[in-house]
């Protein structure tokens, strides 16, 4: 039996393995897809203005794409479907995550004694001894609680946009985006939060089927409601690292002031206003661009990125791709020409995105 445990522990751990390295490449190789148009684009030269033309047309949306450019474009409310993916997608990442954490990767030696303890009285669990033996340090151990840190600072973050979507914004019925613009929204918040948790979200599954499976052999004896222990679960997140807490500050600070920001958006069109009237946003980081709303978006990935430590380079090609891309600062170079050919009177000290520099 210790002979068939090592040969399936071999055999699960480098296809899993082998699975996990495609899967990062996949990731990264699609990151710079996403950023490396922009970059171009934005290359000084006469040549590229066609091309940056096209993406721009891409990046529009809103009052900035005219009336007369709606082929493939569809309703700007149809952001609710990012939130909604967003939300399902991140709180499975998550409690998957979670729970792989606490049963097999806990961060005090107390706990690996008593889980040792409980094996041991228990019989033995073939998968509880094949999952612990792949995360047997404790830099790994860390690893995978920084994973569930980092999906619980997303999911924080995905549950406001969909409050917003249905509490705060008032999309006008003429606001539209382009269909690449939608479907690059689609895939972002599919790979974003997959991103954040790469190091250990095969075996965080695997494990979850694999409880399954016992479950439906072994009975119901082996679950109980009154084992459920809260503290358990949250305790190991207290032992994170400054890295993570610092990160946790910067992703507050740009979360509170885009909840902030767009209230002041949504506060400029009475809820159930059908017109297409326009006012100058006011207010807190409005101050001092034009587009602030994307600047605390851009300053609360840069918090994951602190939180997550910078030692995963598929997290720096996130945030590489939110920069360029999820937040679009074509459009918001655009937004910003918008308002000062749209208004006389528009503050002249404002920026586009970043203060006092572009």
């Amino acid at each position: 039996m210790n002979s068939l445990g090592v040969l399936m522990e071999a055999l699960a751990s480098q296809s899993i393995n082998t699975i996990k390295t495609t899967l990062i490449w996949l990731l990264r190789t699609t990151w710079i897809v996403g950023t490396l148009p922009i970059l171009i684009a934005s290359l000084p030269s006469p040549c590229l203005n066609s091309f940056h033309s096209l993406l721009l047309s891409f990046a529009k949306r809103g009052k900035i794409m005219p009336s007369s450019s709606h082929r493939f474009t569809v309703p700007q409310s149809f952001f609710l479907h990012f939130y909604l993916l967003a939300l399902i997608w991140t709180t499975t990442l998550l409690m998957g995550t979670w729970y792989f954490a606490y049963k097999v990767t806990p961060l005090s030696t107390e706990s690996l004694s008593y889980l040792a303890a409980a094996n041991h009285l228990t019989g033995g669990s073939l998968v509880f001894s094949l999952h612990k033996s792949r995360f047997s340090s404790v830099d790994d151990r860390f690893n995978v609680w920084k994973a569930v840190f980092l999906l619980l600072l997303m999911e924080i973050h995905v549950l406001r946009r969909l409050y917003e979507t249905f509490q705060v914004f008032n999309y006008s019925p003429s606001a539209r985006m382009h269909i690449v613009g939608y479907l690059t929204g689609i895939y972002f918040y599919t790979a974003a939060p997959l991103s954040l948790c790469t190091f250990c979200v095969l075996e965080a599954f695997n494990f979850a089927a694999d409880q399954v499976a016992e479950f439906k052999v072994e009975g119901q004896e082996m679950v109980s409601i009154t084992d459920f222990d809260l503290w358990g679960y949250m305790k190991p997140l207290t032992r994170l690292g400054w890295c993570q807490w610092t990160g946790a500050v910067i992703f507050a600070w740009g979360w509170f002031h885009q909840l902030r920001c767009h209230a002041i958006l949504g506060s400029l069109r009475e809820r159930g206003d059908r017109t297409n009237k326009y006012v100058i946003p006011y207010g807190d980081w409005f101050e001092v661009v034009s587009s602030p709303h994307y600047l605390s978006e851009m300053i609360l990935y840069a918090g994951l990125l602190v939180a997550s430590g910078g030692t995963d380079f598929t997290i720096w090609l996130l945030l590489g791709f939110v920069f360029q891309v999820a937040n679009l600062v074509l459009a918001a170079a655009e937004t910003h020409r918008w308002y000062l050919r749209k208004f006389e009177n528009y503050p002249r000290n404002r920026q586009a995105i970043l203060p006092f520099v572009y």
